[in-house]
């Protein structure tokens, strides 16, 4: 492990934190492994406890490490990256990022649309649709809540689907010839409800990122309409910015 430069331009604290962040990048310390106590870290380093809190406060304020009251400090899962992406199902994206995914259905079934609903899907308000509401997984451990709702005279029959691990999208596509073409989705960021908290496993008023998608068929037609809640501490957004030149 890397030693800290007493007589350098970077003060210790910052130090500590970069050689911290490189032992995570390289391996050293898995994501969940726990990391050396405050104590250990300030004789390992030769710095005070006040140095190693404030390197350990500005890793868990970047998303790096998570430090958990009475048990101690443990490296963080890294985050899945959101933003400009192919449309795509949970299911493949997943794998793209190299886990298994899974899901628990939580409810199936065929109710009116609220007036909500029915705006995204340009149907009218009572209108029956399909709705499925699943916990999503990835490699066993909870990820989000996603609730799709389908115009139920474009899907018949669906409610009679078994969906575990089985895609949404593929299912759509192989039984009912229904293609996704395009989407818009819009995020925003609130705080875990109770029932949200507990089935993602994570503390009541946790950081949730919230998700509307409305998806549409080729010809511009509404077919889905998906409210998701994802735990804040598994994804990120990340969008690429180009400055034109001026003319």
């Amino acid at each position: 492990m890397l030693t800290l430069t007493r007589h350098g331009p970077l003060p210790l604290y910052h130090q500590l934190k970069t050689v911290i962040l490189r032992e995570i990048e390289a391996g050293r310390w898995q994501p969940d492994a726990q990391l050396p106590t405050e104590d250990e870290l300030a004789r390992t380093f030769r710095v005070s406890k006040i140095t190693v809190r404030q390197a350990l406060r500005d890793l868990s304020t970047a998303g790096y490490i998570r430090r958990e009251q009475g048990r101690g400090t443990f490296v963080e899962r890294r985050r899945l990256q959101q933003g400009p992406r192919e449309l795509t199902s949970f299911t493949s994206e997943m794998r793209g990022h190299g886990l298994v995914p899974a899901s628990k259905v939580l409810e199936q079934e065929t109710v009116p649309a609220a007036p909500e609903v029915a705006a995204a899907l340009a149907i009218e308000p009572g209108t029956s649709v399909f709705r499925l509401r699943r916990l999503r997984l990835a490699n066993r451990q909870p990820m989000g809540i996603q609730t799709a709702f389908l115009p139920s005279h474009l899907v018949p029959g669906l409610a009679d689907t078994t969906f575990g691990d089985a895609s949404l999208y593929d299912v759509l596509q192989n039984r009912y010839g229904l293609q996704p073409a395009s989407a818009r989705e819009t995020y925003c960021v609130r705080l875990m409800r109770r029932e949200e908290a507990e089935l993602l496993r994570v503390p009541v008023r946790s950081p949730a990122m919230t998700a509307e998608r409305i998806t549409l068929l080729s010809d511009g037609q509404p077919f889905e309409f998906v409210q998701s809640v994802m735990r804040g501490d598994r994804y990120k957004i990340v969008v690429d910015l180009t400055r034109h030149p001026s003319r």
